[in-house]
């Protein structure tokens, strides 16, 4: 799987990347037909609680997943995305299956 982290307007920490790409690769446990993910940080202005924005995308050998989460801290945000994805590919399974 091709993993691509983009961050608009600041730079992410090599420990922020890091903890995205461990657990964007644990997504491949779900599903053998990830073939791409894509994800993009944003911090929303002004600066308040829950400005930290998470876009993943997944492309999928017959499909895409995609889930946006705006949280406290971008871990939380990607935890969430995480979640949501990992529904739909059960949902993608279960129509195949």
């Amino acid at each position: 799987m091709e993993l691509t982290i983009q961050s608009v307007n600041f730079d992410a920490t090599d420990q922020l990347k890091a903890f995205i790409e461990k657990k964007i690769k644990k997504l491949e446990r779900f599903s053998d037909d990830i073939i791409q993910a894509e994800v993009i940080l944003k911090v929303i202005k002004p600066e308040t609680a829950k400005n930290k924005d998470a876009a993943v995308k997944l492309k999928l050998r017959h499909s895409e997943a995609f889930a946006n989460k705006t949280a406290d801290t971008f871990e939380e945000a990607i935890d969430l995305c995480a979640v949501a994805i990992e529904k739909q590919i059960f949902k993608t399974k279960e129509k195949k299956g």
